[in-house]
């Protein structure tokens, strides 16, 4: 008989996103966790959906599984992005293996700001920032255009039309909205506007790397070229609808062998193990920038990952074993 694993995910629960209508981002985990079990059920595994919320103690919980492995695919309870990593810390801390990245690495990629001084500190290009509050906007010294986003939080929170701006009034007005709202304070970075490339990486030891997806945009001028919270939940947007994926991306030999090292550099430098993404623009004079590290990211059919995997030839369920089997060897 096959492993027994348990899909451990966060109960989608009201959430202070609601207030500023980025509540339905929270449920996109359930897509996953359906798309998983079934894909581990035509693998032949026993599985069992295990889902958490804030309101239960989570290490009896899962100090109580009857499981050989626990697929991971909690993103932190609702609203509380810096719990994510509570999964991982405890099931190590219980010998229990689990799929993807280390409960460290998630920490570190979901502060912003600590993994581009990572980044600059090895030679890596990312774009020149700044952590600013509102008290401290008078040491603003970057060049504009500037982009600012939420320093700890994913799935695109708090990225709109206004986080590109162009002089400081703009600046202080989004800083201000960016550090009343949002985890972690504000991230001020220099606007990169050329292609935009995601990239996956799986892997412990040796390394693959799956097709790339270039963003591609068809926005009216004025807009700015950015991957939104609209463009990836809000279908009746105007950002959704001209916000597109090419996968794989058109790309040459040698940008395929240069986006390929530094995905792979970057991905071992965080330390991340199993799989995570790595999302690059290239700038005016064509050098490549780590934007975000996501380690565990969206494996949803159909996106991010799960379409480089598709595009690799690899079907979604050979996709999730491939996952499973890399969590299996780190044991």
């Amino acid at each position: 008989m096959r492993a027994h694993i348990a899909i451990v995910y966060n109960e989608p629960r009201p959430s202070r996103y609601d207030a500023f209508g980025e509540g339905q981002a929270v449920l996109s985990v359930l897509q996953s966790v359906e798309a998983v079990f079934w894909a581990l059920l035509e693998l032949g595994y026993q599985v069992t959906p295990v889902p958490l919320t804030p309101l239960e103690p989570v290490r009896d919980k899962l100090g109580d599984l009857k499981a050989d492995l626990v697929f991971n695919l909690f993103e932190g309870f609702c609203g509380y992005p810096d719990t994510e990593a509570l999964v991982p810390e405890i099931l190590s801390e219980l010998g229990i293996p689990y799929t993807g990245c280390s409960g460290a690495v998630l920490r570190l990629a979901l502060d912003k700001a600590r993994v581009k001084v990572m980044l600059k500190a090895t030679g890596i290009d990312t774009p020149n920032f700044q952590l600013l509050s509102p008290e401290t906007l008078r040491a603003f010294r970057l060049d504009y255009p500037c982009i600012i986003k939420p320093c700890g939080e994913d799935a695109s929170h708090g990225l709109s039309e206004g986080s590109v701006v162009n002089d400081f009034a703009a600046l202080k007005k989004q800083v201000e909205v960016i550090s009343n709202s949002y985890s972690g304070g504000a991230l001020v970075e220099e606007f990169i506007d050329g292609r935009e490339f995601n990239v996956t990486v799986s892997g412990n030891s040796e390394y693959t790397v799956l097709p790339f997806s270039e963003i591609t945009y068809s926005l009216p001028p004025g807009m700015p070229r950015i991957l939104t919270f609209a463009a990836k939940w809000e279908p009746d947007s105007l950002y959704f609808q001209s916000t597109k994926v090419i996968c794989p991306a058109e790309i040459g030999v040698k940008d395929r062998e240069h986006f390929t090292e530094m995905a792979v550099a970057v991905f071992q430098l965080l330390g991340c193990r199993g799989y995570a993404r790595v999302d690059m623009r290239l700038s005016g004079a064509g050098r490549l920038n780590v934007i975000e590290v996501n380690p565990n990211p969206d494996i949803s059919p159909g996106t991010g990952s799960a379409r480089q995997a598709e595009a690799a030839g690899v079907s979604y369920t050979k996709f999730i074993e491939t996952i499973v089997l890399l969590a299996l060897e780190g044991k």
